[in-house]
């Protein structure tokens, strides 16, 4: 039976429509004349009774829509009592009535959150499993500021969003609930309604930390507290791991494509734990510091590789669980590889489900076109110059470094952030404030990030993908920086690699497209790297490029590889380059391993690399000044006819030095003289012209003696056999 409510009409009307915006004014326990009414809005029910310890009362359905009321005489706030609920179809459950509880979120926590300087929000954002009076259950919270009404919808609730509309914090704009009964692996979105043209959308959680396999997009509640960590001796080493003067050599790694397993006919992804299994030894033996992964951050899109982000606080489902994903890492840290995630700031697609206009406004995007949208990618760009998108990023990357222990970020499209007019046509863009091109604010939020990320993990690196000249990307913000550890080298690359494309015998024209790095080499801290970028959309993989016959090729690769390893600068290489793919990469297929199996060349170019890596982290003159003048010298650069570089890396510290020669023609260069700067004898510590390495065994298996022959500006000088398309490393032997 219908009876009169207690209500309004015109409040019960908003309330069983979904659109009431203080739903905790409405529902839940209010004080009456003598006593207590309880109100409760379940569709489903066909009817409610209140529980109090053995005392039952039945409550009155005022509106057919499954609203229901009852008054309580005597009763005061703070009671404690239960819903036994009946379905339409008889089945009956008792749960705890949501609101009846205070909110949750502090008043500090509001300020901060309101202010735009919380930097910890996925500690009161999203979806976290806790116990509040004695009940467990699950809090949610989102930032909706704008929206006229956010409810959580699930399973647990048929997805109906009349059943659980939130609380709003006016100050900060977020909405809250506690969901008594609720926890680990329960689906869930947001439902808001807008007050835009009656929108109604429902959302992915922006602060979720797992989500289903695409193509489903429901948030999934996760425990992140649960899993024990085994990396206390990584975390304390990771300071002198990680410094300036350390070795860095990165294998970048696309987790679905790196290797594939056939099951029932059918090619799968491997899982978190089984690459925890084949990738981290491999990465271990082949002698890397470190693993880079492609984004791994939750995306509807295979083919977008992970860089159009719509869970920015959940890794992908797609390989296991958030818990699985930690595990990996810390099996990384035992093994002593640092894990680097490649990071998204810069843009975020347009799928409904995800940030998008998310509360009917443009809340995370710009609302013009011409700030907002990114014509490269058709994705949407973060409105930097608002104080909580920026509070939204920088939690997001501190959370990867806190709960999943991560050792850097490299940070993608920097120089899509750094210029209003980047991709864009005159009359496509909008000037800053000074009529100039700057992305003041995005300049502003770069800062900002580092200075925070430094300031909580002074260890951990942060790497910018950026491709202009900008000024002081790896200088510190206090500096007048923007602060980034290191700065990948996209000239070293591109001119690097336009040279190895010429045939050999026009190399001599070329000669300073190699020597024209070291005018800037030390201006940054760089990185080199030749990344996953470089071998797709027809740009050849990394053997491709080379020019030549199979053995040209071959060789011309090895001696690329001993070139970069030598140059100053951390090194970067894209998985399947290390022992020569043939095809370009594609997400959609594993690298080619059963190469190695048909061609012995190939596994010479990945024993090569091996070699070369282990070599790297023992040889502090590979490495100990990549920044500076003082670990780099030159011997020869002017032999532009013979094309040779010859050159010097120096340890201060241990006062050593690795010769390296570098010859870029398939010409024997027999009794080569090469000048050193010491009496010694000198020994060749590792020849790329190797025949286990695949070459044709022109090596120096004797050591050589140094002769009083001043030569290329050194007071002495060595006489060697220089190998074709090769490099060899030399140095002094301390007898």
């Amino acid at each position: 039976m219908v009876q009169e409510p207690t209500i309004s009409a015109e409040e019960l009307a908003a309330i069983v429509g979904g659109y009431h915006g203080d739903p905790f004014g409405v529902l839940g326990p209010h004080a009456g004349d003598g006593g207590l009414i309880l109100r409760t809005l379940l569709p489903h029910a066909d009817s409610v009774t209140i529980l109090i310890g053995d005392e039952q009362t039945a409550m009155s359905r005022v509106h057919e829509a499954g609203f229901f009321e009852a008054f309580l005489p005597g009763k005061e706030a703070g009671l404690v009592y239960e819903l036994q609920i009946r379905t339409h179809d008889g089945h009956v459950y008792v749960t705890a009535d949501p609101y009846a509880y205070p909110p949750l979120l502090t008043d500090f926590d509001e300020y901060l959150l309101a202010q735009g300087t919380h930097m910890h929000i996925y500690e009161r954002m999203g979806a976290h499993m806790m116990t509040v009076n004695g009940r467990s259950g699950v809090r949610f919270a989102v930032w909706a500021p704008s929206a006229l009404r956010v409810s959580v919808v699930g399973r647990f609730n048929n997805w109906d969003g009349r059943c659980h509309p939130m609380r709003f914090y006016h100050n900060s704009g977020v909405w809250e609930i506690f969901i008594p009964d609720l926890g680990e692996g329960e689906l869930y979105k947001y439902e808001i309604k807008t007050r835009y043209k009656d929108y109604t959308v429902t959302k992915t959680d922006p602060v979720g930390f797992f989500s289903e396999m695409r193509p489903k997009t429901a948030s999934i509640v996760w425990d992140l507290e649960k899993y024990q960590w085994q990396d206390e001796q990584w975390l304390v080493n990771r300071p002198q791991r990680q410094a300036q003067n350390a070795p860095m050599s990165v294998y970048e790694v696309h987790l679905g494509s790196w290797k594939m397993k056939q099951e029932d006919g059918e090619w799968h992804w491997l899982t978190y734990p089984e690459l925890a299994e084949q990738l981290v030894p491999y990465v271990k033996e082949m002698g890397y510091t470190h693993i880079e992964l492609l984004p791994i951050t939750e995306h509807p899109f295979d083919g977008s590789w992970g860089y159009q982000v719509t869970g920015y606080f959940a890794p992908t489902s797609r390989f296991g669980t958030p818990t699985e994903f930690m595990a990996f890492v810390d099996t990384c840290h035992q093994a002593g590889i640092g894990v680097i995630l490649d990071w998204v700031p810069a843009h975020f697609p347009t799928d409904q489900h995800g940030l998008s206009f998310f509360d009917g406004t443009h809340l995370y995007e710009h609302a013009d076109p011409r700030q907002g949208t990114h014509p490269d990618w058709g994705t949407l760009v973060f409105n930097f110059g608002r104080y909580e998108v920026r509070q939204f990023l920088i939690s997001n990357a501190i959370f990867w470094l806190d709960k999943y222990h991560l050792d850097g970020l490299r940070v993608d499209a920097v120089a899509s952030m750094l210029y209003l007019d980047f991709s864009r046509e005159d009359g496509q863009w909008v000037p800053n404030r000074f009529g100039g091109r700057e992305n003041l604010e995005a300049i502003e939020f770069i800062r900002l990030f580092n200075d925070r990320v430094h300031e909580l993990y002074p260890d951990v690196l942060t790497i910018a993908e950026e491709s202009t000249a900008w000024p002081g990307v790896s200088k510190p913000v206090s500096e007048g920086g923007l602060g980034f550890s290191l700065k990948w080298n996209m000239g070293w690359m591109h001119d690097t690699l336009q040279y190895m494309s010429n045939d050999p015998i026009y190399r001599s024209f070329h000669q300073g497209t190699l020597t024209f790095s070291l005018l800037y080499a030390f201006s940054e801290h760089f990185m080199l790297p030749f990344s996953h970028d470089e071998v797709v959309h027809l740009k050849k993989s990394m053997l491709d490029k080379m020019p030549g016959d199979l053995w040209q090729k071959f060789a011309n690769l090895r001696l690329l590889y001993g070139y970069q390893w030598a140059h100053p600068g951390k090194k970067l290489l894209f998985m399947g380059g290390e022992f020569g793919q043939w095809r370009e990469w594609s997400e959609a297929r594993s690298l080619d391993w059963h190469l190695l199996d048909e061609e012995e060349k190939h596994k010479g170019v990945q024993l090569l690399m091996r070699h070369i890596n282990h070599l790297y982290q023992t040889e502090k003159a590979l490495y100990e000044h990549d920044t500076s003048w003082d670990g780099f010298t030159w011997i020869d650069f002017r032999d532009a006819q013979h094309s040779i570089l010859a050159f010097a890396r120096h340890a201060p510290s241990s006062k050593e030095s690795i010769l390296v020669v570098c010859n870029f023609t398939p010409v024997v260069r027999h009794e080569y003289r090469l000048g050193v700067p010491e009496a010694g004898t000198y020994v060749e510590l590792l020849n790329s012209d190797d025949r286990k390495y695949g070459g044709s065994g022109i090596i120096n298996s004797e050591p050589m003696m140094s002769q009083l022959t001043a030569w290329q500006d050194q007071p002495f000088s060595v006489m060697l056999n220089l190998p074709p398309l090769a490099f060899i490393y030399l140095k002094r032997r301390h007898d």
